[in-house]
């Protein structure tokens, strides 16, 4: 048969001389599409590849060699400097600089290098190529030279760029180091050498490519004419469609010549006509065929599924003619049996639809992670595709998210939490009704045994009424015929079971729906269970976020504070890492934190615990903002190094906002790291942001932490939040932003009222982040609630000030105190006094429920506690302090620092 098979080939692209480059861009394709083409193309790209790969191993190893070599001259230059004759004693002359510049000068310029700097002990630079930095001190790792430790190399990146520096002891006659020399070199200057080499390397790969291209280009030719042009597609078709006609078609095949003999049949053909096995060759008219389909093979004329009987079987035949751009005369039929296929299709498009309808169950069905909502999506889905009524019903453990346990341990007593249906006036139990089975129904049997339970006619009464026999009557008057009750297992533990029924369709289940309902329900048990077990993890995290978070707010006269904190809706993510806090400080200020750890879940919220109790921890030690930050930051790094050596999970992601507010200078100082910048709204409406020094996240590390302060008008509200108040996925953060700063605009002043009115606005419907947000409205103590007095560095000063003070605890009302206050200052101001040498000053301040005492100086000593012995002259102060004080401590200051101690005011003073 493969003797009538011919190639024939359009005309040549040479044919048409008014397109010759169509023609050549045509011939370029072709030649593409050959096997010859193809080999070219492999070996031209396997060249490129070893040329690339040489030139890129050149290339590094001519960088590395540009390390070595800065390395190595810079160590060079340094070591043969510091070992000069006379270096040791031009350190030591009255004028090293004079001495040494010159000489350092001459053997930079000498050797190379960028620069040679020599230094003292002290790291104080006698030499340098810019002779305004002589005189300062040296930037780098000198302290292991200084100490002895050896020479020290290093890489850094300087401000005439990335450099290489060697760092060599300078060393007396003893031993003993007096000073450095560090040489460097930068790695431009050194690289500019192997960079002049670059072109000649690439110059030869670029040579070897177009050799290697050349010699493929010839041997493609070569392999081109062989194969006489024909593409792999071409050939591997051609032993295709011939393998296909006699073995793989499962339909007949029969191919007719001009002259009405048969030239071919395959086997299926051979079935189907019930021809001879000397058939092929033979007239067509000689076969035995019925008239009809003979005809029709004599004929040539084409075909399209036109149906003909062939002995006891209805064929579908399709015939067309291979004379068609000069093929050989004659017709190709083919025969499809119709008889079979009806019945197969049958079956096929009824299995077909049945997995299309487990598939889109996966699909639809547990989308959130919320245990009624995927009970709803698994009863709509099924109605009315599968059933007319479903119904989901759960025990009571599984809502709550507890262990339904197994089979059996528990009473069955659930609650059906979806129904869907084609009707809205079914006589079933209605959504939400409690449910407890008794043993005869299928969805008591069911959930004893694990397995689903068919009900095929409910008209006969065999059990199921006796849950409710009145119901059960009406149902069946309703019209419901036929139920499936399907238990929903997971894991090994039944959390419920599906019902399903039908009315409106007359056919009732069978066994093959009952294994549907068994496939859909499995999958959709999946993700009820999945809702579950997260359902208990967000109740446990929520429990465990609110545990840490501030229940009630420390009385204080600073601010008025409100604070909401909202988790992320269950199954958007949950609850999180945000936290905030209001701690009170000395001196009547407050501190405000806001706080975001990334992710959800309790490792979130047990992060934030650690946080938000470090930050306590840290502001006890009155702590300016950037320095209780630069420990936090410090804190989480080594947290994280602690939970890698575990192999537990880092704290990544940690932001927070610190500011303090004092109500007597009215000044609120703040830093963040990370964080969003609060809103600041003055009393007269107008919104800003103030810009404050950006931070790393906390545990980044390497930067500095900076702070803002700001003088704040009486009455104005700072506004503390994270950035799930402000982005989300339906808006971006500076939208979020611009919506805030509106609602501020227009809010009431009241701090309570403000945080309805920004949640109102700008809360998302179904949030997927929590929010924390925090409102204080300023408050300020007038002078007549201070009052502060310099001291004199005398001991005789101090009886004056004990008269002073108990004049103005007098004037406001608060005799009962004299005496502790007394014994207070006079305790402070005699440490003050014995202890430092600068100015000393007095400050009384009366809050709403607590007289504070300070006593400012200039010294950073930190006095200590202690017992004093019966023989001691002194050491009782403080310990009196702490005896007659409510609270007492110390900060420092720029200028020194102050002891504080507070007083309870007596209940009648207080408001």
């Amino acid at each position: 048969m493969v003797r009538n098979l011919r190639i024939r080939r359009s005309p040549g692209p040479e044919q048409h001389p008014a397109a010759p480059a169509a023609g050549r861009r045509r011939r370029l394709a072709e030649s593409l599409r050959t096997v010859a083409g193809q080999v070219f193309i492999l070996q031209v790209a396997i060249v490129a590849l070893l040329v690339v790969g040489t030139v890129t191993a050149l290339v590094l190893q001519a960088r590395s060699d540009v390390r070595r070599e800065a390395r190595n001259q810079s160590l060079a230059v340094a070591e043969t400097f510091a070992n000069s004759p006379g270096l040791t004693e031009a350190m030591n002359s009255p004028d090293p600089t004079a001495e040494l510049q010159p000489a350092a000068e001459a053997a930079r310029e000498a050797a190379d290098v960028d620069f040679i700097v020599v230094t003292n002990e002290d790291a104080i630079r006698y030499t340098h190529p810019l002779p305004d930095r002589i005189g300062k001190t040296f930037v780098g790792t000198i302290e292991p030279v200084l100490q002895g430790e050896g020479v020290v190399v290093e890489w850094i990146t300087g401000t005439i760029g990335p450099l290489v520096q060697a760092i060599v002891p300078i060393t007396d006659d003893s031993g003993d180091v007096i000073g450095v020399v560090c040489a460097g070199v930068t790695v431009e200057h050194v690289s500019g050498q192997a960079n002049r080499q670059l072109p000649v390397v690439l110059g030869a790969g670029g040579a070897a490519l177009l050799l290697s291209v050349v010699g493929t280009g010839l041997t493609s030719r070569r392999l081109r004419r062989q194969t006489h042009g024909l593409g792999p597609a071409e050939m591997t078709r051609m032993y295709d469609h011939h393998d296909a006609v006699l073995h793989v078609v499962r339909e007949g095949v029969v191919i007719v010549a001009g002259d009405g003999r048969l030239l071919l049949a395959n086997d299926e053909a051979r079935r189907l006509l019930h021809l001879p096995p000397e058939a092929e060759g033979r007239q067509v008219t000689d076969l035995g065929l019925s008239p009809r389909l003979t005809e029709l093979l004599r004929s040539g004329r084409p075909a399209s599924d036109e149906v003909y009987l062939a002995g006891d079987r209805l064929l579908a035949i399709n015939q067309r003619s291979t004379d068609q751009d000069g093929g050989p005369p004659g017709t190709v039929a083919t025969l499809r049996d119709t008889t079979e296929l009806q019945e197969l299709s049958g079956r096929a498009d009824t299995a077909r639809a049945r997995l299309r309808l487990v598939y889109e169950a996966g699909l639809r069905i547990g989308n959130t992670l919320d245990v009624v909502r995927t009970s709803e999506e698994l009863a709509d889905f099924v109605v009315p595709q599968f059933a007319d009524f479903a119904t989901v019903d759960l025990l009571e453990r599984v809502l709550s998210g507890d262990d339904p346990g197994r089979a059996g341990a528990h009473s069955n007593l659930m609650r059906r939490v979806a129904v869907s249906g084609i009707r809205g006036d079914a006589p079933i139990y209605p959504l939400g009704a409690l449910i407890d089975f008794v043993p005869t129904t299928p969805q008591a049997e069911g959930f004893q045994s694990g397995m689903a339970v068919l009900e095929p006619d409910m008209r006969t009464f065999s059990g199921w009424q006796e849950q409710d026999p009145s119901r059960a009557r009406r149902m069946v008057q309703y019209g419901l015929h036929s139920m499936i009750s399907a238990p929903l297992q997971a894991r090994g533990d039944i959390l419920g079971v599906v019902t399903f029924w039908r009315s409106g369709r007359p056919q009732p289940f069978d066994g093959e729906d009952v294994t549907l309902a068994e496939e859909i329900v499995a999958r959709a048990a999946l993700a009820v269970d999945n809702a579950r077990r997260y359902t208990r993890e967000h109740t446990m995290a929520v429990t465990l976020q609110r545990s840490l978070l501030p229940s009630l707010l420390p009385e204080q006269q600073a601010l008025d504070v409100a604070h909401r904190y909202l988790p992320a809706h269950a199954g958007m993510g949950g609850v999180g890492g945000d936290w905030f806090d209001v701690i009170r400080l000395s001196g009547a200020r407050v501190a405000l934190v806001v706080g975001d750890v990334v992710g959800h879940g309790l490792h979130a919220a047990a992060t934030m615990g650690r946080l938000r109790t470090a930050v306590h921890n840290f502001a006890a030690l009155d702590l300016p903002p950037e320095e209780l930050l630069w420990h936090l930051d410090e804190l989480v790094t080594r947290i994280d190094h602690e939970e890698a050596d575990d192999g537990g999970r880092a704290i990544t992601g940690a932001t927070c906002l610190y500011m303090i507010y004092d109500p007597v200078t009215r000044r609120c100082t703040m830093a963040r790291a990370g964080h969003l910048e609060p809103a600041l709204v003055r009393p007269d409406g107008t919104v800003e942001f103030p810009e404050l020094p950006g931070g790393p996240p906390l545990g980044l590390g390497g930067l500095p932490f900076e702070t803002a302060e700001r003088e704040l008008p009486e009455g104005s509200r700072l506004v503390l939040f994270t950035d799930g108040l402000v982005e989300s996925r339906e808006r971006d953060i500076d939208t979020g932003l611009e919506l805030l700063r509106a609602r501020l605009a227009d809010a009431p002043t009241a701090p309570e009222e403000t945080c309805d009115a920004v949640l109102g606005a700008l809360l998302p419907e179904r949030p997927r982040d929590d929010i924390a947000l925090l409102v204080a409205r300023t408050r300020a103590l007038d002078e007549n609630h201070v009052a502060d007095w310099d001291v004199a560095p005398d001991p005789s000063s101090v009886p004056a000030m004990r008269g002073v003070v108990t004049g103005k605890l007098g004037a406001w009302g608060l005799d009962d105190l004299a005496f502790t206050t007394e014994l207070i200052l006079s305790e402070l101001i005699t440490n003050a006094i014995r202890y430092t040498s600068g100015a000393i000053a007095v400050r009384l301040i009366r809050a709403d429920h607590t007289l504070v005492c300070e006593v400012h100086d200039s010294s950073s000593t930190s006095p200590h506690l202690r017992h004093a012995e019966i023989t001691d002259e002194g050491g009782r102060g403080l310990f009196l302090v702490a005896q007659f004080a409510d609270r007492w401590g110390i900060r420092y200051t720029d200028e020194g620092k102050v002891i504080w101690a507070e007083q309870p005011l007596p209940e009648e003073e207080a408001p």
